[in-house]
C-alpha cells in the first residue's frame, strides 16, 4: 500500500467548494463569485488524543461519526459565507447544537421511525411480515427505498447537483493522491468520481447492518420500545459500519470486499456528478493545503 493511501485523507463537498480532512488538520477551499479561491485551515483537537480508549475498534467509528458532523457544519458555514458572500458571523455553539439536533431528528424520523411504522402497518395485513427476520428485512428494504427517494428528490435542485459535482471532484482528487500522481487537474480527471471510502457507502452499510442488529430486538416488544431501542443502537451500528468500510477500503481489490462495496458505489451515481475543471481545481487546492498543514505539524 502506498504512502499516499496511508494518509487517509477524507473530505466533504460544501457550497461551491470542498472540505478535506487529514489526520490532524482540516481545510476548506471555496470559490467566491469573483472567481477567487479562499481557504480556511484549522488544526483538529481530537478527543482520542486525550483518551486513548476512543481509538478502540467500533468505538472509534461512533466518535468519528459525531466528529464528522461537527466539522461538516463548520465547513458548510464557512462555505456559505464565502460563496454566497454572506457576513452573518460564525454559528454559535447553541446554534450548532440545534442544527445537529434538527438534522439527527429528521434522519431518525425518515430512516428509522417512518419505515418501522410502515412495516408495523404492513404486519397487520400480511401475516408473512410477522416473523422477526421477515419484519426486520422488510423494514430494512423500506429504509433503503426512503433513502433512495430522498436522494432522488434533492438531486432535482440545481444547487444540490453542483454540490454533488464537488463531491465527485473531491473523490477524483483523492484518487490522484492515492495513485501517487502529481496533484493536477489533468491527473485527477483520469479517475472515477465514485470512491469506496465515501459517506454514501457508509450509509448503505449502516442500513444493511441495521437489519441484522435490529433483528435482535424482541418481536414482542411494543412499537415505542422498538423505536427507542433502534435509536439507542445507532452508535453501535455506526461503529460496526465504520470498521466494515475501513476493511472494504483497505482490501478494495479483494473479491469479497469488492462485493461489499458495490451497493455503496452504485448509490454514489446519485450523490456524485462529473465535475468541471474549475471544480476539480478547488478540490485540489483543499487537498494540497491539507497535506501542507499536515507536514507542518510533523516537523
Amino acid at each position: 500500500m502506498s504512502k499516499q493511501r496511508e494518509h487517509k485523507i477524507g473530505g466533504q463537498a460544501v457550497i461551491e467548494g470542498v472540505m478535506m480532512r487529514a489526520p490532524r488538520t482540516m481545510t476548506v477551499a471555496v470559490r467566491k463569485p469573483t472567481g477567487e479561491i479562499t481557504v480556511m485551515k484549522e488544526k483538529l483537537n481530537l478527543l482520542s488524543d486525550r483518551w486513548a480508549f476512543l481509538k478502540w475498534p467500533v468505538l472509534r467509528g461512533t466518535v468519528s461519526l459525531f466528529g464528522t458532523l461537527l466539522l461538516g457544519i463548520r465547513a458548510l458555514n464557512y462555505s456559505a459565507q464565502e460563496a454566497l458572500e454572506e457576513d452573518e458571523g460564525e454559528i454559535g455553539p447553541w446554534a450548532m447544537a440545534g442544527t445537529i439536533a434538527a438534522a439527527l431528528g429528521l434522519a431518525v424520523f425518515l430512516f428509522l421511525l417512518l419505515p418501522l411504522w410502515a412495516t408495523r402497518w404492513m404486519e397487520t395485513y400480511f401475516t408473512w411480515v410477522a416473523g422477526q427476520w421477515a419484519f426486520n428485512t422488510v423494514d430494512g428494504i423500506l429504509r433503503l427505498v426512503v433513502f433512495f427517494l430522498y436522494l432522488a428528490a434533492i438531486t432535482m435542485a440545481r444547487d444540490i447537483r453542483r454540490v454533488f459535482q464537488y463531491h465527485g471532484a473531491e473523490h477524483m482528487s483523492i484518487y490522484a493522491l492515492e495513485a501517487g500522481e502529481e496533484l493536477t487537474v489533468e491527473n485527477a480527471k483520469k479517475h472515477s468520481p465514485m470512491h469506496p471510502r465515501c459517506g454514501t457507502s457508509f450509509l448503505i452499510i449502516v442500513m444493511v447492518l441495521s437489519i441484522v442488529v435490529f433483528a435482535q430486538i424482541p418481536q414482542v416488544w411494543p412499537l415505542w420500545a422498538k423505536a427507542l431501542a433502534r435509536v439507542v443502537l445507532i452508535p453501535l451500528i455506526a461503529g460496526l459500519s465504520y470498521e466494515v468500510l475501513k476493511l472494504g477500503d483497505r482490501y478494495r481489490d479483494v473479491s469479497v470486499f469488492k462485493l461489499i462495496l458495490v451497493p455503496g458505489l452504485a448509490m454514489q451515481r446519485l450523490t456524485t456528478r462529473h465535475p468541471t475543471d474549475d471544480q476539480i481545481e478547488v478540490a485540489l487546492v483543499a487537498l494540497r493545503e491539507a497535506l501542507a498543514a499536515e507536514r507542518e505539524l510533523e516537523q
